[in-house]
């Protein structure tokens, strides 16, 4: 039996008797793992998700835990009415047509509109957090998002070899990286915490933000979820609208008690780091999507992951070798009469 057949099956066996009448069934969404989302709509006009996450590819346990952890702190995300592990189907709430990316890229000057919200939702995100209860993002996992770059940009994507200078050079600025992140407080982290993985909703019609995708949250640093909401990987912000909201969000999370740096300096140090840690990470998955699975759509975005890793290298001595790397890859060097 394929499995559009067993979700077929499934919905007749769990759902139908729940809901007696015609069931419509269309593609909501997919994402960058084997999971598949479809909307439901019930006799009565209301509207379901099922998520499609085949057992032997994914484990939908994760996403259960998260699922309740937001719902204790608060959080609008989609509450799981039916979780069969054993085949791989959840039937979920459905929080929605519209995406924040969707939103911000057809009413850009609503932006600030949208975006304030969200700086309450991550500070209420973050507040619930405790320890002893989601994986730590530790150094193991750091290391290994790091090498996705040199293994599949660099080496796949780009189809270049690293010499031994430069293999010493990015693992010296790996290690900066690496350190920095561990060092700093740890709260939960979404690890996707940007509009692609918020809509749009309303409660009681005041804008209230919904969080998907959150099943690989982490215990990790604290700079994480605001780096990863603001250098996204498909909307860029002028610095100054981005220094607006990120002085929002710190001013919220120091009233708040979380631990962020008293200095908004030292914050925003950590912040960009944190963020470069991510991007390089990211530079390696979109060419692992389109080279191992298949998935072509995420490349085009890698020159904007460039251009955060290039900006931010740039601006700290200690990261140059980062940025002499970049113009090594892209043979800008030559160009210059510059050696790595």
């Amino acid at each position: 039996m394929s499995r559009d057949q067993q979700l077929q099956e499934w919905v007749s066996q769990r759902v139908a008797p729940r809901y007696p009448g015609e069931i419509g069934m269309a593609s909501a969404s997919a994402d960058a793992s084997f999971r598949r989302y479809f909307r439901l709509t019930l006799p009565n006009g209301d509207t379901r998700i099922l998520m499609d996450a085949p057992p032997d590819k994914e484990d939908s346990q994760p996403f259960i835990k998260v699922a309740s952890l937001l719902a204790a702190a608060g959080i609008c995300a989609p509450r799981v009415e039916i979780a069969d592990l054993d085949n791989g189907f959840l039937l979920l709430s459905d929080l929605g047509r519209v995406s924040y990316l969707a939103a911000l890229q057809s009413e850009p000057a609503l932006a600030d509109t949208l975006m304030r919200p969200v700086l309450d939702v991550l500070v209420r995100w973050q507040l619930s957090s405790r320890p002893d209860t989601l994986s730590i993002y530790d150094e193991t996992l750091l290391r290994r998002e790091l090498q996705l770059f040199p293994e599949w940009y660099v080496g796949r994507h780009l189809e270049r070899a690293l010499t031994a200078g430069q293999q010493t050079a990015l693992e010296n600025v790996f290690r900066l990286l690496v350190d920095s992140a561990l060092a700093q407080p740890r709260v939960f982290v979404h690890r996707d915490f940007m509009p692609r993985n918020l809509m749009v909703t309303e409660s009681a019609a005041t804008l209230t933000p919904g969080v998907l995708d959150f099943q690989d949250a982490v215990y990790g640093p604290v700079t994480y979820d605001v780096v990863s909401l603001f250098r996204d990987a498909f909307i860029s912000w002028e610095e100054e609208q981005e220094l607006d909201w990120v002085v929002r969000y710190w001013e919220k999370a120091r009233a708040a008690g979380l631990p962020v740096h008293a200095d908004f300096g030292d914050f925003w140090q950590t912040y960009e780091w944190m963020g470069l840690q991510r991007h390089l990470k990211v530079l390696g998955i979109f060419c692992r999507l389109k080279y191992r699975d298949g998935k072509e759509n995420y490349i085009a975005d890698l020159p904007r992951f460039v251009a955060y890793a290039r900006k931010t290298a740039g601006r700290y001595n200690a990261l140059k070798p980062l940025l002499a790397l970049f113009d090594a890859l892209e043979d800008k060097s030559v160009e210059t009469g510059l050696t790595f």
